[in-house]
């Protein structure tokens, strides 16, 4: 158990919360959320220890062991893999090195003996002598091949090194669990093996990401920051965000009875309770759930930005051919021989290797020719393009907002370029900030005003969501589910995906694809649970 009370982080110039008391049980998995700079990291540091508070304290039991994910992706990197798993215990790790330092004196004494015998029992007591089989364990589920485990962390790849951190976190199950976006940068199969292990996890668990579907399906509460204080409410992502929307309306509602509000509750949390899912978790919220009260829920102060794309005309019949597109590099092919048609109505959500990806969404951007075979547009089709790396647009641009949108708009002036600006919720004199000193997440909803400004009939899409709030990624993921005319895209965040693709394209390592007509759901299901 975890217990925070009287809890208070204050600046000088702000004060991020005050006045927490929180409990954190185990058996539960509890997602913290907040606006960009509400504190959520933060109170990840207190609660691990990083950071002293303001005033107030936390408890925790002596005997409980904590892990928490690293986000030094570099660290480690003179270290083997399996023994940088096994670090994630530390006392145990020290032991083990300790022994094997004892055996290897080149004048072994009966006292040497004596200790070693200590250590020993210690180390099997602790599980040491079943450490690699478990660490090894770890790394297969989370899509580390066994031909890696004895390589230093220096030659693995990126995304690698982050399942090694994660497994490292994982390992030797520890009674508290701090992930800091346990997600970014590893694969989908990885995500769902993780949140399975999370299901069956007996400790506590505390999550900070962005990946709502991830929230819904491991969370059994949701830690809100917000209005400076810090609040737990039962249940995941979804019966958090519907429940605060219900809350708004119902306090806009004036003349409604309470009565009317307590059944109208009554309903919405009967739904949610019904909600069909295989994860534990969902047996510990539907139990909690029927609990709420009507003075339980709140609404947010969040602000959500406008996203919305109006279609220039309606598309032709010829939109986007590719034939035989191949991409060769030192290592292989990136893209073998892709050959695909878009139809009217698709939205395809590209998957897999990013590399391929961006490749692709380059080349039929004009941005790259380093190509064979061949693409067309149809004659009818008018399309933009989000790269996933935008400083081009931004870097060394002496603007400010306004001048930096007048240059993709037909139309001039100030009081037009103010209200695009304002539905990405840049408003009076933020509107004057110059273009190159805005924050990641700033640049990407300014990226957004300049594609909205300027009707097209196709949109692609390299990881729109990267640097976004959840307020954010919501505004998208509705304006692309709205949007009339043809989408390509790729996006990391499974819920994202989900409610905007009909159709998958799939890109493996060794530049072969697949090309199926379905959502990602059913795709999932089909090609990724079964092939387990």
């Amino acid at each position: 158990m975890i217990n925070v009370n009287n809890l208070s982080v204050l600046f000088p110039d702000k004060k991020l919360f005050d006045d927490v008391n929180l409990t954190f049980n185990p058996g539960n998995c509890y997602g913290i959320i907040g606006a960009n700079g509400a504190g959520k990291s933060t109170f990840l540091k207190i609660l691990s220890g990083e950071k002293d508070p303001s005033g107030g304290n936390i408890s925790i039991d002596k005997n409980s062991r904590m892990s928490k994910l690293s986000q030094d992706h570099y660290a480690f990197e003179d270290e083997v893999v399996i023994d940088t798993v096994i670090m994630g215990n530390e006392e145990l790790y020290k032991i083990g090195k300790e022994k094997d330092e004892i055996y290897m004196k080149p004048d072994f004494s009966d006292e040497d003996g004596m200790k070693a015998a200590e250590l020993e029992a210690e180390f099997a007591e602790k599980g040491g002598y079943e450490a690699e089989s478990e660490a090894s364990t770890l790394l297969q589920g989370l899509g580390i091949p066994t031909s890696l485990h004895d390589k230093k962390m220096s030659e693995l790849i990126e995304s690698d090194k982050v399942k090694v951190l994660l497994a490292q976190a994982l390992f030797g199950n520890p009674d508290i669990l701090l992930l800091d976006e346990p997600t970014n940068g590893i694969d989908l199969r990885a995500i769902l093996w993780l949140q399975d292990f999370l299901a069956d996890f007996e400790g506590i668990v505390i999550i900070v990401s962005h990946d709502r579907y991830f929230l819904n399906e491991v969370c059994t509460h949701m830690v809100d920051i917000d209005f400076g204080k810090i609040t737990m409410f039962v249940g995941n992502y979804d019966f958090w965000y519907e429940s605060s929307q219900l809350a708004m309306r119902m306090a806009k509602d004036q003349n409604k009875k309470k009565e009317d509000k307590i059944k109208e509750l009554q309903e919405f949390v009967q739904r949610f309770s019904a909600n069909k899912s295989k994860s534990k978790q969902a047996t510990s919220r539907k139990k909690l759930l029927d609990k709420i009260t009507l003075d339980d829920i709140r609404p947010s102060s969040r602000r959500y930005p406008f996203v919305g794309f109006n279609l220039s005309r309606e598309v032709g019949n010829e939109i986007l051919n590719v034939e035989g597109l191949t991409v060769d590099s030192e290592n292989g092919k990136i893209i073998d021989n892709l050959t695909f048609r878009v139809n009217k109505d698709d939205k395809i959500g590209f998957i897999g290797s990013e590399i391929a990806i961006t490749k692709f969404f380059e080349i039929i951007n004009g941005k790259d020719d380093n190509y064979t075979g061949e693409y067309k547009w149809g004659q009818t089709i008018t399309h933009d393009y989000f790269p996933k790396d935008n400083g081009e647009f931004f870097d060394g641009i002496d603007y400010n907002l306004i001048d930096w949108m007048r240059q993709y708009s037909e139309e001039q002036s100030e009081i037009f370029l103010r209200g695009f600006l304002g539905k990405m919720l840049f408003s009076g004199d933020e509107v004057l900030k110059k273009a190159n000193v805005l924050s990641g997440g700033e640049r990407v909803r300014m990226m957004f005003s300049k594609m909205m400004i300027s009707p097209v009939n196709m949109l692609t899409f390299d990881q729109p969501t990267n640097h976004l709030d959840l307020e954010s990624i919501e505004a998208v993921n509705n304006g692309l589910m709205s949007f009339k005319g043809n989408i390509l895209f790729t996006s990391l965040d499974h819920q994202f995906v989900s409610s905007v693709a009909n159709r998958i394209i799939e890109f493996f390592d060794d530049g072969t694809y697949r090309d199926v007509s379905m959502n990602y759901e059913d795709y999932i299901e089909k090609f990724v649970v079964e092939e387990k």
